[in-house]
């Protein structure tokens, strides 16, 4: 079961919907503290120039959880983009990408090849990871590591393709500031 949802961030504006998915089974239970989800909201803080509304939701690991919570943030709770966090390694809970073949319309494999690729400039373990990204509806949700230093070279990494996703996709327009993640549009 979904925790209650954090409180908006004392910087946050209203506008597009992103939500950060915390998948831990130890954070789910409160063992320790969360760092991914403030990486994440940390990130999009510094480099995102549109109105946006940031949810963080900690859920447990698990290809059924992770779905079902997927598809109720698409469909239901229309978020235009969701930041997983968790369980895309090869641990057994690790789950994420079987829950996201479950959920997604179409897949787009070149946010994790470039993930991975970036990562692996920083770490030998990235070849682990099995991140992906892709669309359902007007919803593009991204695979992220757990880690927020890995969380932050992930999101450099792909952010300038984001806001074109999501205009192709019929959801709300995304501005980027500054020169990390400066959005790309093709003319």
């Amino acid at each position: 079961m979904p925790h209650e949802p954090a409180p908006p961030h004392e910087n946050e504006r209203a506008g597009l919907s992103i939500v950060a998915l915390v998948i831990s089974d130890r954070a789910s239970r409160g063992d320790y503290e969360d760092r991914g989800g403030p990486a994440i909201a940390e990130w999009l803080q510094e480099n995102i120039a549109s109105a946006f509304h940031l949810e963080i939701r900690i859920i447990s690991d698990g290809r059924g959880p992770v779905g079902d919570e997927l598809k109720r943030l698409c469909d239901e709770e229309n978020a235009a983009l969701i930041l997983t966090t968790g369980g895309t390694g090869p641990a057994p809970r690790d789950e994420t990408p079987e829950a996201m073949q479950d959920v997604l319309e179409k897949e787009l494999p070149g946010f994790g090849e470039l993930m991975r690729r970036r990562s692996l400039e920083e770490v030998p373990t990235a070849i682990l990871s099995r991140q992906t990204a892709g669309t359902r509806g007007k919803t593009l949700i991204v695979n992220l590591p757990g880690k927020p230093a890995a969380i932050r070279t992930c999101l450099d990494a792909v952010f300038p393709a984001i806001p074109y996703c999501l205009d192709l996709i019929g959801s709300p327009g995304l501005e980027t500031a500054g020169e990390t993640g400066k959005a790309f549009r093709p003319k």
